[in-house]
């Protein structure tokens, strides 16, 4: 059964500048995993911004917005080895979003140059 949806949109050039002059930003919002992702391509601020668009589509389908009991970085994205992305939920983030019953999280990411989106869909 759906239990939530959440679709997000974001202009790259937005992460871009925050990911480029924001001490800390970078490392407050992705794993390092993401990171090393992210900067292996040749148009990273497009995968960063696809990234911070599924965070923000996550957050609006378990019906919540960022609160200081969950960390950004521990909401990842990774690729399964057939290049698909799968969200990752860790520490104590995970153990605060339990009680929520999810069984499985669907994600589908876009991007182009100027603009990234995610939408995510939960199952319980």
């Amino acid at each position: 059964m759906i239990i939530g949806t959440g679709i997000d949109i974001i202009e790259v050039d937005r992460v871009a500048q925050r990911v480029g002059s924001d001490r800390g930003f970078r490392e407050f919002v992705f794993s390092k995993d993401e990171m090393l992702y992210c900067d292996s391509k040749a148009y990273p601020f497009q995968h960063y911004a696809a990234r911070f668009a599924a965070k923000e589509a996550f957050l609006k389908a378990v019906g919540r917005g960022w609160d200081n009991r969950l960390t950004l970085t521990e909401i990842e994205v990774i690729n399964e080895p057939n290049g698909r992305p799968v969200l990752r939920l860790s520490g104590e983030t995970e153990k605060e979003l339990a009680s929520l019953g999810i069984r499985s999280v669907h994600l589908s990411l876009s991007h182009i140059k100027s603009m990234a989106t995610a939408i995510v869909i939960l199952e319980s």
